[in-house]
């Protein structure tokens, strides 16, 4: 990649698209292609092949997507399933049909079957069962790993799909209905906190396993990945290590200053008991991690209560 070379990142508003940005920018390239979702409607697979068209694109990442935590894709399966899927296959078709140079594709971690034997490897997708909570998105992402694949395989292009962990970081989604579970924590704790609350209930039980990777360490790999990888099989990208959910929210609850107790309700679900990848394949490139959890807290607490609208520092 030459730092002249036209870059289209998709979902460049979102948390892991805006990471990607500010990464691309301190790197020195400066003919990004960047575009709302009112100035180009990715479902709309005529508008994406005019701007592949007009554009040009050398490189893109395919970061956009619908996301959400249990609660989201619990009650929006149909817009899970129907909206990720025509994004992935706008934004793929369209980009083979442009002659773009190399695509990567983000996918996640949940594309991996519910009990498959941890650390999750990557031959491990498509061996059993999903979990059934984010099952629509999982299947969606999948789609896109296999299409990519297919491209890869029949004509030839550099098309690469990389799976990231749980992420967290500025541009989060904090909103509590549909918010990832470390957002959510922060948000929960922080109105807990302002109204002197004595306690905080939390879903589920605590005890399952999860990784988490700040979303500047996810840039960082993404960039590492189209300048190094060419394998159109899928890598992991985490941090190699977990922690329960439990040990989590004390976590979040110290990060947050909340004094109160926390109370866990057992008759919501917990999700995937652990999804902790195996991240060999991208550690024997020369690529790891550089954020801490406690660190990345911190900064991600410092960001919302700086950026978010509703919510200020006390």
């Amino acid at each position: 990649m030459n730092p002249g070379d036209a870059i289209f990142v998709a979902g460049h508003r979102g948390m892991v698209g805006s990471a990607l940005v500010r990464l691309l920018r301190a790197r020195g390239f400066d003919h990004l292609l960047l575009r709302t979702r009112a100035e180009l409607d990715l479902c709309d697979p005529a508008a994406v092949r005019a701007f592949y068209a007009k554009e040009k694109p050398a490189y893109v990442f395919v970061a956009a997507a619908r996301v959400g935590g249990i609660w989201a894709n619990a009650t929006q399966p149909v817009e899970f399933l129907s909206e990720n899927l025509r994004i992935q296959l706008n934004l793929i078709d369209g980009a083979y049909e442009a002659g773009v140079t190399k695509l990567l594709f983000l996918g996640s971690s949940c594309i991996y079957p519910k009990l498959a034997p941890q650390p999750l490897h990557e031959d491990a997708l498509l061996t059993g069962s999903l979990e059934p909570t984010n099952e629509p998105y999982a299947l969606a992402k999948i789609c896109g790993v296999r299409l990519c694949q297919a491209y890869a395989k029949q004509y030839g292009a550099r098309f690469i799909s990389a799976m990231p962990t749980n992420l967290y970081g500025p541009e989060d989604n904090f909103d509590l209905e549909l918010a990832h579970v470390l957002p959510s924590l922060i948000h929960k704790f922080h109105l807990a906190k302002t109204r002197g609350d004595a306690s905080v209930t939390l879903w589920g039980t605590g005890s399952p396993y999860r990784e988490f990777l700040h979303v500047d360490d996810l840039a960082e790999a993404c960039l590492f990945l189209m300048e190094k990888y060419e394998s159109p099989e899928l890598i992991n990208v985490g941090c190699g290590h977990d922690l329960r959910i439990r040990e989590l929210a004390e976590l979040v609850r110290q990060t947050v200053g909340f004094g109160g107790s926390i109370a866990w309700d057992s008759t919501r679900p917990d999700g995937t008991p652990r999804k902790l990848l195996d991240i060999s394949r991208l550690a024997a490139l020369g690529w790891k991690p550089r954020i801490k959890l406690e660190e990345g807290l911190r900064s991600t607490y410092a960001w919302w209560l700086n950026h978010d609208s509703g919510v200020r520092s006390i």
